[in-house]
């Protein structure tokens, strides 16, 4: 059998993105999001994520964007001087290798963005991260810890793979330099956690059998798309997606996915995507399915 989980990355970033996503789940072929649980929009994320039963919801571990949820006295190794969180991979990576960042506030600082996700009432289906950030050094293992502790049963594995991303390369509209550098990004994050899926096995906690669009984010066209669908492989598949709606809100915030997002809603409700998706016979699922079936 042939699954797909599409999920939305930064529910919760702004209002735009939040209806971007839900657009691209009841018209669309997305099937899950992963909340950030101190984005600007958390509270109408956290709505749509409640009345929204057909939608996953996980939640999008962060340590690169806005105020801690833990108290800042409790996370200070995690903090810029404006007390926010600010760390891109490369500076993360960085501080990591240095022992300048404390993991025991990485953990209470997750914790805390898990627990304040439930305590809106909603169980989430599993963790991800906001630019990959689970799968640094040592902080994998934080994820799978936590998710044990919160009963959270599966866990994002950003191991993109070559033929994946190979499929997802169709289409004359990407920059083929940005793809490079993030194709490049995603080798990296295999060499940085080279046995995560295993880890996870061990822990009891469930994984999808594949994972891709790292190197087309910003860049996913419907071309590939439908090249991916057409050589998806057996077994469960994760395309990582940020569709979203373009407005002042999003313009004015730290990311450099602007009219992607909009271009990727288009796609992700492309009447002839979904028609594909249903003529090959592709399952559409979350990751509640996954940890079922593990």
């Amino acid at each position: 059998m042939r699954n797909l989980i599409v999920n939305a990355d930064d529910l919760g970033w702004t209002e735009g993105v939040n209806r971007g996503i839900a657009e691209t789940h009841r018209n669309g072929i997305v099937t899950s999001a992963s909340l950030l649980a101190n984005g600007r929009a958390f509270v109408s994320g956290g709505e749509l994520a409640r009345t929204t039963p057909g939608l996953g919801v996980g939640v999008h571990l962060n340590l690169s964007d806005g105020e801690p949820v833990a108290g800042r006295e409790l996370v200070t190794t995690l903090l810029n001087e404006r007390g926010e969180l600010e760390g891109r991979p490369k500076s993360l990576l960085l501080r990591l290798a240095r022992r300048s960042i404390l993991l025991e506030e990485v953990e209470r600082e997750w914790n805390a963005q898990i627990q304040k996700v439930r305590d809106s009432g909603i169980e989430p289906t599993h963790l991800d991260g906001h630019k990959h950030v689970q799968m640094l050094p040592g902080l994998f293992e934080i994820a799978l810890r936590l998710a044990k502790r919160h009963g959270i049963r599966a866990v994002r594995v950003s191991h993109e793979e070559s033929s994946l991303r190979a499929a997802l390369s169709a289409g004359v509209k990407q920059k083929g330099t940005v793809v490079m550098k993030q194709g490049v990004q995603a080798r990296g994050l295999k060499l940085l956690a080279p046995d995560a899926r295993e880890q996870a096995e061990r822990a009891g906690i469930a994984t999808a059998d594949y994972f891709c669009g790292i190197a087309q984010t910003g860049e996913l066209t419907r071309e590939g798309v439908l090249r991916l669908m057409e050589i998806l492989p057996e077994g469960t598949t994760e395309l990582m997606c940020h569709p979203g709606y373009v407005d002042a809100e999003l313009a004015n915030s730290a990311t450099r996915l602007q009219a992607s997002r909009q271009a990727e809603l288009e796609i992700l409700t492309d009447t002839g995507i979904r028609n594909l998706v249903a003529s090959q016979g592709i399952r559409l699922i979350d990751y509640g399915f996954v940890a079922q079936e593990a």
